[in-house]
């Protein structure tokens, strides 16, 4: 177990919590627990109900999607010097992954449930509104970025279609 001050420490290098206070990390730390994954470990499988997001404080992941022939591939590989966190929007609407996150190293995170979330934006209404904007803007980051992977498909399949025809 990390020592208070270290949690906190390392929880103001996560981008996503980059705007609140000591105070406001302290009460989230409280909030959060502390889970290791040994290398090789599914923490979360796409398509299954999510209730719970995860900060990478050390080690690293794969991000894998399934082909609709059911072959998983890499979209992203993530470790700890990105500060990331993955499976933010199970704390908006408890749905179904979007993908699947494979420890490809030993890992530690904190995790937040979306019980939790919900409780702690009771608690501490202002920097839970804070919280859930910085969510907020890393999903729709992560949108927009897909959504020009998708133009560029798009584009590169007419190219191809236009070249053949």
């Amino acid at each position: 177990m990390q020592k208070n001050s270290e949690m906190i420490n390392g929880l103001r290098t996560f981008p996503l919590l980059s705007r609140l206070s000591e105070g406001d990390l302290e009460c989230l730390a409280a909030v959060m627990q502390e889970k290791s994954f040994p290398a090789g470990t599914t923490i979360l499988r796409e398509g299954e109900s999510g209730d719970e997001m995860f900060l990478l404080l050390s080690g690293s992941v794969d991000v894998l999607k399934t082909t609709p022939y059911g072959d998983p591939y890499v979209t992203a590989s993530l470790n700890d010097t990105y500060h990331c966190s993955f499976g933010e929007m199970a704390l908006i609407d408890r749905g179904p992954r979007s993908a699947t996150v494979r420890a490809k190293t030993d890992c530690d995170t904190l995790s937040l449930t979306f019980d939790a979330f919900q409780q702690f934006c009771r608690d501490h209404p202002n920097v839970g509104l804070e919280l859930l904007f910085s969510v907020s803007a890393s999903l729709v980051h992560n949108l927009r970025m897909e959504n020009e992977n998708l133009r560029i498909v798009y584009q590169a399949l007419i190219e191809e279609i236009e070249s053949n025809g």
